[in-house]
């Protein structure tokens, strides 16, 4: 998976990176109870790597498989493990892909 560089990051930072709205994020957390950010005296929510690790996998689940909330959770809930692998197998796909991308534009570049 991803390597952090932050001990916490806002719900911005992580709409961000998952590519989906802070309110998206708000929702998933009352229906997840795996995904619970810390948060601070005034509120502002702090999500730990590990947070968003789990937020990945509901993306996942939802977004890219398409599965309605309660499938999601029973997914997480049965088989979590094998669901994590399947996230990390195409984080890595998708970073090769992208380096490959990448190396055939320098190429072309080159012609």
């Amino acid at each position: 998976m991803e390597e952090f560089d932050k001990k916490y990051y806002k719900i911005k930072d992580v709409s961000e990176l998952l590519g989906v709205s802070a309110s998206t994020l708000r929702y998933w957390e009352q229906e997840f109870p795996e995904c619970r950010p810390r948060r601070s005296a005034t509120n502002i929510r702090y999500y730990k790597p590990q947070d968003i690790e789990t937020l990945k996998i509901i993306h996942y689940l939802v977004k890219i498989k398409g599965l309605k909330i309660d499938a999601a959770k029973e997914q997480l809930k049965a088989n979590r493990r094998n669901v994590t692998n399947r996230v990390k197998i195409i984080d890595t796909l998708s970073a090769t892909r992208n380096t490959l991308e990448n190396m055939l534009k320098a190429l072309n570049k080159r012609k």
